[in-house]
């Protein structure tokens, strides 16, 4: 378990475990599920033929989008017409970045001491199968629309390992990612009037910091009251999506093909 983040290797990662890689010189991280067979099921702003990409994002569509063809797996950058989640290989996903695990179950300790966000959360997640059947019933029906703050790869993740939504706000829920980099100017403006009762500069920047963890500790699916879980074939229902795509029986040897091939 590392201070900021929490890196491994290949052969450490499991069917059903959320990882993650750093994109743009750590700028933000893109995450995903690993559902075996070198497959991760992902979370992209969609393209179709009547717009490169959602709006929400074009600079994030650049720098997480997978490449057009794969030389190892045909199948790599497979997806449904019009839908953002998509299947790829482990090396197109981490388009040579390192690997990391994302963690579930950390104390609130652990979770205030990671100063990044988009790392760990203080949720449990469910059994790998349950977490696969999420990944894959959602890569033949998607996610929804793309949304940096709202509705994003981390969010994706995230609902796959717990089902777990928050009703409260636009999509489907708010990223460790998003929830920092609110939380930071958000802590220091609440901490600018410290400055006219704090001479030191040292005790200034230490309360903004506190303040900082405890805003990304609140906004935690793992302790946040306005959560519920939502079965994933009544995720569409549940947030009202109006999307192109026409529900698709979850097909298990289907599934299983994809994995494999």
């Amino acid at each position: 378990m590392g201070f900021l983040s929490h890196r491994v290797e290949r052969s450490e990662i499991k069917p059903g475990d959320h990882i993650y890689t750093y994109r743009a010189v750590f700028t933000y991280s893109h995450h995903g599920v690993f559902v075996g067979g070198s497959k991760v099921v992902h979370f992209t702003p969609r393209q179709n033929a009547n717009s490169s990409s959602d709006t929400s994002s074009d600079f994030y569509d650049s720098m997480s989008s997978i490449p057009s063809s794969c030389e190892t797996f045909p199948d790599c950058g497979f997806r449904q017409p019009d839908s953002g989640v998509v299947l790829s290989c482990l090396d197109c996903f981490l388009k040579k970045g390192s690997l990391y695990s994302f963690e579930y179950g950390v104390p609130p300790t652990v979770f205030i001491a990671k100063v990044r966000g988009g790392t760990c959360t203080t949720a449990a997640s469910d059994p790998a199968e349950t977490v696969i059947h999420r990944a894959m019933y959602l890569l033949q029906n998607g996610f929804g629309n793309y949304d940096v703050f709202h509705n994003n790869c981390e969010d994706f993740a995230m609902y796959c390992k717990t089902g777990l939504l928050i009703m409260d706000r636009l999509g489907v829920g708010r990223s460790g990612q998003a929830s920092s980099v609110i939380g930071a100017p958000l802590a220091a403006i609440l901490s600018s009037p410290l400055k006219l009762l704090m001479p030191s500069p040292v005790g200034v920047a230490t309360v903004t910091a506190g303040m900082y963890c405890m805003s990304r500790y609140a906004t935690d699916i793992g302790v946040r009251s306005d959560v519920i879980k939502v079965a994933v074939e009544d995720l569409a229902m549940n947030l009202g999506w109006a999307g192109p795509l026409e529900e698709v029986p979850e097909d298990n040897e289907a599934s299983g093909a994809l994995i494999a091939s």
